[in-house]
């Protein structure tokens, strides 16, 4: 009897170990890729593995990819489904799609393509997708030609601020779609989230939510709130760092939300400030703009009597006398800025003393 249940354990510990997977990595005929790029603050990763044509007419041949899903999509790759993954909401080709990891099917139909997007997304291969329960969102794109291509990959082309084409290449053709975020709305939520972590204890972490907010012309109200958390720091003034690069941030979104008492005092508090020629310049522009030439000019003024040959505040001082009326003076200024500037300015030096001349100059952005 003790034999007996000694061998059944020993057959049983057998069975055990030769039903376990090793973990060796063994060399694949399809590689295995995962790639992550980020389309504004939103992370897109394709997890997929690619084949190679081998000589194939991977297109036509219906042993390769199944044709009008007869008898199943294609798993737009090899072995497990791709994925495709998105860390916030999205559109594809116009239609929204929430955050999170879909599987990727696709189904030619003669000259277009079906794109699938499941979220039932751990699949092997395409074999059992349904596509009426498992697919979240379909559209249909058109394929074009590419640069041949060996292996099966995935491109990521045609960028802009909110756009990013992913393309499907294998072969000689390729399969574009387009991904799309509603920047304003996906930017600031990122910013409102990640303030609230060890960016919190950053001025320029708030500065530079701020500055976004203004380029874009958005969310200005709270944007003005986060400039001055970068100014006055946290609670209690923690982390408080009042400096020129806010302060401007901040005179800006008031300019922006037409503040203007605001702006003013801002203003004031700026010119009280110590300035380097740089900060001077780029404050002295932003006055020009806002049609403040006087303040423009007297901080100009201030920082050159430590600064006597700084070429850039001697050409502020010629424009601000030009916007006080004063052409005469202006033109004398760019005279001796001419004796300073550096060689590559004097083309664009010569351009705007011809338009002083000619009262059409105007500062760049007013």
């Amino acid at each position: 009897m003790k034999k007996s249940l000694l061998m059944m354990l020993l057959v049983a510990a057998t069975v055990e170990v030769s039903a376990q997977f090793h973990t060796l990595k063994i060399p694949q005929p399809s590689n295995h890729v995962t790639e992550t790029q980020t389309l504004a603050v939103t992370d897109i990763t394709i997890d997929y593995s690619g084949p190679s044509a081998n000589g194939r007419d991977v297109w036509n041949d219906t042993n390769v990819i199944p044709k009008n899903g007869n008898p199943i999509a294609w798993r737009a790759g090899a072995n497990m489904n791709t994925t495709i993954e998105f860390s916030t909401d999205v559109t594809i080709e116009g239609e929204p799609l929430k955050a999170g990891k879909y599987g990727f099917h696709i189904i030619p139909k003669d000259d277009s393509y079906q794109l699938l997007f499941a979220h039932n997304n751990d699949q092997w291969g395409s074999y059992y997708l349904d596509v009426d329960k498992d697919v979240t969102l379909q559209v249909e794109v058109q394929s074009e030609e590419s640069p041949a291509s060996e292996k099966l990959d995935y491109e990521f082309i045609n960028w802009t601020e909110s756009t990013v084409q992913i393309a499907l290449e294998w072969a000689n053709r390729r399969i574009p779609f387009t991904v799309g975020v509603d920047l304003n709305n996906t930017v600031v939520e990122s910013f409102r989230s990640e303030l609230r972590g060890i960016n919190t204890y950053h001025w320029q972490a708030w500065n530079d939510a701020a500055t976004w907010c203004l380029r874009h012309d958005t969310n200005l109200e709270e944007a003005l709130t986060w400039a001055d958390r970068s100014i006055n720091g946290g609670y209690g003034g923690f982390a408080a760092d009042k400096n020129v690069t806010n302060m401007t941030t901040k005179a800006r979104i008031l300019k922006a939300l037409n503040k203007s008492e605001a702006l003013t005092a801002t203003i004031n508090e700026l010119k009280s400030m110590s300035l380097s020629p740089y900060e001077a310049n780029g404050l002295g522009i932003f006055l020009l703009q806002t049609n403040k030439a006087k303040d423009a000019l007297e901080i100009t003024e201030r920082i050159l009597k430590d600064n006597p040959d700084v070429w850039f505040l001697k050409l502020n001082k010629g424009i601000c006398q030009y916007y006080l009326g004063n052409k005469k003076a202006a033109i004398k200024a760019l005279g001796e800025v001419e004796k300073v500037a550096p060689e590559g300015f004097k083309p664009r030096l010569g351009q705007i003393k011809t338009e002083i001349q000619n009262d059409t100059y105007k500062v760049p952005g007013s």
